[in-house]
């Protein structure tokens, strides 16, 4: 098992990119790159792609399903923000809500948080499992998260096996990023609509945050479905990587467009 340092990995770091223009321009090039194979995927018809964000409040998940949709034709492409589950989902297994929503094939699925919250804002507030209608003797065992890790890498490998390709990427930005990120919402009248007293809370927890992400990360990075860490304070350079990750993600798939059979 790899272990996750988060303090070790510079949030603010660009180093495949000299400059914001540099970025720019790479990133165009393969925004013209991803177009085209996710539309090859979706004639190939064979194989499908869900791209997982995680990443603390304010980290650019948003942001980034934006830039994933510049570059795709909205047919095939569709996004699922998990927030806290309903009273139905609660009553079923964690990762119930999730599944029903993964990819078909040919086609890409975003999902704004997912079922990892589970393992990292349950873990930070355990009041939360409370509601989910669970037994008592599966929440007094010392090894509920391992389970639920378990669980996941499972999860995952089964998606693989009927042709999902799983794309995790995490958004690393530290904390000053973030309380400029919050100031920002609360000055722009454009995005005050973003401001929720939550975020302020939960910065509250950010060491609680830390522990929970470096576990979750180390546990569910599988040769299927490795984790892909980008520093995100600086936006142009996660979205750079982000493209070029799902470019070489799809050149790997050995796609081919459906020969036509003519009698």
């Amino acid at each position: 098992m790899e272990k996750f340092c988060l303090a070790k990995i510079n949030s603010s770091s660009h180093p495949e990119c000299k400059s914001k223009e540099d970025a720019v321009m790479k990133t165009q090039k393969l925004q013209k790159q991803l177009y085209d194979l996710l539309y090859l995927m979706f004639a190939h018809n064979k194989q499908s792609l869900l791209i997982i964000l995680q990443g603390i409040d304010t980290a650019g998940k948003d942001g980034t399903v934006r830039h994933i949709f510049s570059a795709a034709n909205p047919q095939g492409i569709n996004v699922f923000s998990f927030k806290q589950p309903t009273p139905e989902e609660s009553k079923h297994d964690f990762l119930w809500r999730c599944h029903r929503h993964t990819p078909e094939s040919g086609l890409t699925t975003i999902f704004n948080r997912s079922y990892y919250e589970e393992v990292i804002t349950t873990m930070v507030h355990p009041h939360l499992l409370e509601v989910q209608h669970l037994p008592d003797s599966m929440l007094k065992r010392k090894d509920f998260f391992q389970r639920r890790y378990d669980r996941i890498n499972e999860f995952e490998k089964l998606l693989s096996q009927k042709g999902t390709v799983v794309v995790k990427f995490f958004l690393h930005i530290s904390k000053d990023e973030q309380r400029i990120r919050i100031e920002k919402r609360l000055k722009n009248r454009n995005k005050n609509w973003k401001f929720s007293m939550s975020d302020v809370k939960e910065r509250e927890h950010w060491d609680e945050y830390g522990i929970a992400f470096e576990r979750m990360l180390s546990h569910t990075n599988t040769k299927e479905s490795p984790w892909i860490v980008i520093p995100a304070d600086i936006k142009w350079y996660r979205d750079f990587i982000v493209s070029k990750t799902l470019v070489n993600v799809l050149k790997k798939m050995k796609m081919e467009f459906p020969k036509v059979e003519i009698k």
